[in-house]
């Protein structure tokens, strides 16, 4: 079996044995099963796969974002590509709102809100704020906080700078690049582990969430889960298509594994390597654009967070009998876009970000409780859409600037000698 299969092996079979602990009463609070193997073995495991993950994200980003720059070569090509990659990022997040706004009549009217669990909102950080923290007072301490704009900031500006050096850089920039293969061997080794660990999370997910909550917001859910479901396979598609006359189909196709880790860890940023490394091998784009656009898009597309807070604004806005309009809606679209930007891509960030929103459209706080606890779940599904927006836009900034091998793209097997998806862990063969 390849990786991809055993990870769908995986995460099905931890949904199964999650399920089946939960609806079997086994996961009580002080029970065996709850402290040596809910909390025990799967949360150990799972934590410790997403902790290995995000260990990889800060020098991956770094080193890949100093190469990408410098394999690109041309400061004049490196600002086209960040200002299409930012005006098609913002572009499909624009939609995925405007889409979420629209779908919604009357979901949640009538519902009792004296169920509310309590909810403590976050103070949003202000515009002016978040501008000024891109440019780093300490690059050192901003990678050891994970602020991924700031270290976007700084990897690209030394790429720049190495580009001016000119000739004397060389040594340098051979230096990053040998570095970054060393990263991705890292992501190999990590990898192996995946299948296991993707079986633990989604086990302790299922044994702690059950069926319970869906079953009493059966109607947000739903209408929550259509509209993911919808922007990732149509909007998305009809996106890529359109902007590079791409196959969708053999996109969804090489996308399953890297969706299949987003669900898992609900982090954009530990899915990073994944996605890079996808994007590249499979997907036929250049490193020096993927290394660019993938971790930017983690750290700005937030296209199913943004589905979440327009879909979550609008329910909570029905309970509690607050007639939003156009100015309300269209407050919601520009509040999720900017909220989105500069966000860190890791689980239940979005909660916070739908305490700025319903702060600025007049919504009570509260109601964040009444979804708190379906949250967890729909996360997984919404970071599935985040990552595979971030591919999207990959592959349309590449075929746009000639920077995408379209032969490595329609070749179903480009990749698959990598080591990342043979069964064989022994595997040898170079990464591209």
């Amino acid at each position: 079996m390849t990786l991809t299969t055993k990870v769908l092996l995986g995460m099905g079979l931890g949904i199964v044995v999650g399920l089946a602990i939960n609806l079997l009463g086994l996961n009580a609070d002080g029970s065996v099963v709850n402290t040596f193997l809910t909390n025990g073995v799967f949360g150990i495991v799972g934590k410790m796969f997403v902790n290995a993950l995000k260990m990889l994200v800060v020098p991956l980003v770094l080193l890949s974002l100093i190469g990408g720059v410098c394999g690109i070569g041309d400061i004049r090509l490196l600002g086209r590509i960040g200002t299409k990659s930012f005006a098609l990022y913002i572009l499909t997040t624009a939609i995925a709102v405007a889409i979420a706004g629209a779908a919604l009549t009357g979901i949640g009217s009538g519902m009792d809100v004296q169920s509310a669990a309590e909810f403590t909102g976050a103070d949003a950080p202000p515009l002016a704020d978040v501008l000024v923290n891109i440019v780093p007072a300490n690059p050192i301490n901003a990678m050891a906080e994970g602020e991924m704009l700031s270290i976007i900031f700084f990897a690209i500006l030394v790429g720049i700078s190495l580009l001016l050096v000119g000739s004397r850089g060389k040594g340098l920039i051979d230096g990053v690049e040998a570095a970054n293969e060393v990263m991705m061997k890292m992501v190999g080794i990590i990898m192996a582990l995946a299948p296991y660990a993707v079986f633990c999370l989604l086990a302790k997910a299922m044994a702690d969430l059950g069926l319970d909550l869906l079953l009493q917001l059966v109607g947000y859910v739903l209408v929550l889960v259509a509209i993911l479901l919808f922007h990732l396979f149509v909007v998305l598609q009809v996106v890529l298509k359109v902007f590079s006359g791409l196959s969708p189909v053999t996109f969804l196709q090489k996308m399953r594994n890297v969706q299949v880790f987003a669900f898992s860890t609900s982090s954009s940023n530990a899915t990073i390597p994944v996605t890079l490394r996808t994007v590249v091998q499979r997907l036929g784009v250049d490193r020096s654009v993927a290394s660019f656009t993938v971790p930017f898009g983690a750290t700005i597309n937030m296209d199913g967070t943004a589905i979440m807070q327009g879909v979550a604004t609008v329910f909570i806005a029905n309970i509690y009998g607050v007639d939003l309009g156009i100015g309300g809606y269209l407050t919601v679209i520009l509040m999720s876009v900017l909220a989105s930007i500069g966000t860190a891509g890791v689980p239940g960030v979005g909660l916070i970000m739908l305490s700025m929103v319903f702060s600025q459209v007049g919504l009570p706080l509260e109601g964040i409780g009444l979804i708190l606890g379906v949250d967890r779940l729909l996360d997984m599904i919404r970071t599935a859409v985040n990552v595979s927006g971030d591919a999207v836009v990959s592959c349309i900034v590449a075929k746009s600037e000639n920077k995408l091998d379209v032969d490595v793209y329609v070749d179903p097997d480009a990749g698959l000698e990598d080591d990342l998806d043979k069964a064989n862990p022994q595997a040898t063969q170079p990464v591209s």
